[in-house]
Formats: C-alpha cells, sequence, structure tokens
C-alpha cells in the first residue's frame, strides 16, 4: 500500500473524484453564488422547512440542521422517505425537493405530496423529472450544473439550501462565518492533498489506520450529521463497510456493546470527532467514551475540527473525511466513484415495479 503513488491514483480514479474533493471549497463558493442569483417569491409566514432528499442530496439537509438548530427559530426537517409526514400541510410550511438527478424516485414522491397538499415548494436540482415537474407547476427549480457523483456535491446541496432560508429571513445573515469556513477549509486542505507525502498527510495516515479493521465513526452536536457523511463517504467511495453513532446517545446502549464477539473487536476502528462547539458534557464524553473502548481492546482515534466558528469546524471536518475516505479506496484498490452495487439494486427495483404495475391495474 502506496498512498503516494500518483500515476496509481490516475489510473484507479478514472472518473477524477479527487478533483471533486479538491475543489469542494470552490463549490462551497458557487453554491452561495446561485443561491443569492436565483429567482425567490416573497414568501411569509412559513413555521418549518422539511428538506425532502436520499444520499448526497440529503445530507446538505442534515449539516443545515445541525447549524441551525441552536440559531433558528425555525426547525428544519430531513425527510428520506416517500411522502411526507402527515403534519406537513399548508403554506406554512416550505418544503425543498433536493436530487441531484432530478429522478429520485422518493423526493419526487415526496414533491408530488406537497404539492397536492398546498404547501410551499423549491427544487433543487441539475435537472431530470423534478425540474419537469416544477416547471409545469411554476414552482422555483433552482438548477446547478455538476458532473459526478451525488455525494461530491454536498456544496451544492448544502449551500444553496443554506443561501435560501437565509433569503427567506429565517435567520440572520451567515454569510461571514460561511466565508471564513471555505477560508479555514483552503488552509487545512495544504495538509491534505494527495501530493502531500503520507510522513506529514493525517488523511492519509488514518486511511492506513482504517485498513482491515470495521469503522465507527462518532460525533455529537455540530459533527452528528459529519459522522454520518464519513460513514457514507467510507461506504461508497472505498466500499467498505462503516457505521456511524452520536453522544450522547451512544453512551446510553453502544458502549455496553464492546464485549463481544471478542475476536473481532479487536478489528474494530473507533474515530471520535471533536469540535469546539460540542456541549462541554459531551466533550467529557467523547473523551472517557474513548478511553472505555480502549481498555475493552477496541482501537480508536480523533480528529479535531478546525477553524474558530460551528461552519468551519462542521466543513473542514466533512472534508478531512471525503480525504481519508478517497485514500482508503485507493488503499484497497477500488475506484471511489461507481456504486455498482447500489446501480445493480436499482435495476432489481425497477424490474420489481413493471412486474406490480401490470397487476394492480387488473
Amino acid at each position: 500500500m502506496n498512498l503516494d503513488d500518483l500515476d496509481y491514483f490516475d489510473k484507479l480514479d478514472a472518473e477524477r473524484m479527487l478533483d471533486h474533493i479538491d475543489s469542494l471549497p470552490n463549490q462551497l463558493q458557487l453554491a452561495w453564488d446561485i443561491g443569492q442569483k436565483s429567482p425567490l417569491p416573497a414568501w411569509n409566514g412559513i413555521n418549518q422547512v422539511i428538506v425532502a432528499g436520499m444520499g448526497g442530496s440529503a445530507i446538505g439537509g442534515d449539516l443545515l440542521s445541525a447549524f441551525l438548530l441552536p440559531i433558528s427559530k425555525v426547525p428544519v426537517y430531513i425527510n428520506r422517505d416517500y411522502g411526507l409526514p402527515a403534519w406537513v400541510q399548508g403554506d406554512s410550511t416550505l418544503v425543498v425537493a433536493s436530487s441531484h438527478s432530478g429522478n429520485t424516485e422518493e423526493t419526487l414522491s415526496a414533491f408530488t405530496t406537497a404539492l397536492d397538499r398546498g404547501c410551499r415548494l423549491l427544487a433543487i436540482t441539475t435537472g431530470g423529472q423534478l425540474a419537469q415537474m416544477a416547471d409545469q407547476a411554476s414552482i422555483p427549480a433552482w438548477r446547478y450544473q455538476h458532473n459526478g457523483q451525488p455525494r461530491a456535491a454536498v456544496g451544492f446541496s448544502f449551500g444553496i439550501l443554506l443561501a435560501a432560508l437565509s433569503r427567506l429571513g429565517i435567520f440572520e445573515d451567515p454569510s461571514a462565518e460561511y466565508f471564513g469556513a471555505i477560508h479555514t477549509m483552503q488552509d487545512q486542505q495544504t495538509s491534505l492533498r494527495a501530493s502531500v507525502p503520507a510522513a506529514k498527510n493525517p488523511a492519509k495516515r488514518l486511511a492506513g489506520q482504517m485498513v482491515g479493521r470495521w469503522v465507527t465513526v462518532i460525533g455529537s452536536g455540530i459533527l452528528s450529521p459529519v459522522a454520518r457523511r464519513w460513514k457514507s463517504q467510507i461506504n461508497e467511495l472505498s466500499k467498505t463497510w462503516a457505521q456511524f453513532e452520536f453522544l450522547p446517545e451512544a453512551d446510553h446502549n453502544t458502549l455496553a456493546g464492546v464485549l463481544n464477539p471478542e475476536d473481532l473487536l479487536g478489528r474494530t476502528f473507533v474515530l471520535f470527532l471533536r469540535s469546539s462547539a460540542d456541549h462541554p458534557r459531551n466533550q467529557v464524553r467523547s473523551e472517557l467514551t474513548r478511553k472505555g473502548m480502549m481498555l475493552e481492546g477496541l482501537n480508536t482515534d480523533f480528529v479535531n475540527a478546525q477553524g474558530s466558528s460551528p461552519l468551519a469546524n462542521l466543513w473542514t471536518c466533512l472534508h478531512y473525511g471525503d480525504y481519508t475516505a478517497f485514500y482508503l479506496a485507493m488503499a484497497y484498490g477500488v475506484d471511489p466513484s461507481p456504486v455498482p452495487a447500489i446501480e445493480a439494486f436499482k435495476k432489481e427495483l425497477a424490474a420489481e415495479e413493471k412486474k406490480i404495475k401490470p397487476h394492480t391495474q387488473s
């Protein structure tokens, strides 16, 4: 395993996932510009926001919800399913349908439900059926250009949404903190790029620790959705099993599961994500939980988010995770872009739908 062989990276990374990771700070900048310039009705009286999406399109909503939790009086919920909850009704609710391709069936279902219930609607997409349906219903459809996997468009799914809600006056202008976070990401990036040798690259070294191990990522507060992002990036980029946990919840159940099966615990790797914005008690919990797991023989490590603001903590930690997942893919010798298992499943699901439709029509 040589994580300094850039020629090997070029051959394996055929769709240039690394370029998308490198350009994430720039993507956030572009997303904000799109969100400021796109047409938006003068909506008033919005009491709740629902972000309907799946996978890489939903994580932007998770990140936004965590960021807004301590500062916004309007709640932001994430809907990862068909339809919408029964309480989502009327024009006091804004439903944001977020789909990279515009063809995500769960998101299209939520869009249709919101339209039937008279909710305010905004579509965020590159095109597809979602854009067509929005245009037909005279619903604002904010389009962005992105040639790549949905998970590589997280800057768009977050930044465009943040700009939209900011323009609606749901919370104070976050632009200073937002651009400060981008600058902090760029500063951190100087030690994480592929050209930086493993001896000086913490993301490469962390990926090396994960090889051959069952990975669990734990975060709290604003880093809870970042832990989810680490997990999904490890899954999709390196085709590796991983899971995520939240503090303090993990201390009420997960911590008890460190005894069995004994032969697997030594191959477990638990990573703790830490932020200066964490609740003081969760900072203590993170250290004590890690200590307890180490005493039971589990491999552990931690990552400290960089920057002086919650947004900087969120995005530097997320970016660090994207690089780590990429280097883990290189270590395992897999192309980080395609996800054949997911594509095969979608084909099977479509085939089953074709079987069901004739039956339901008869």
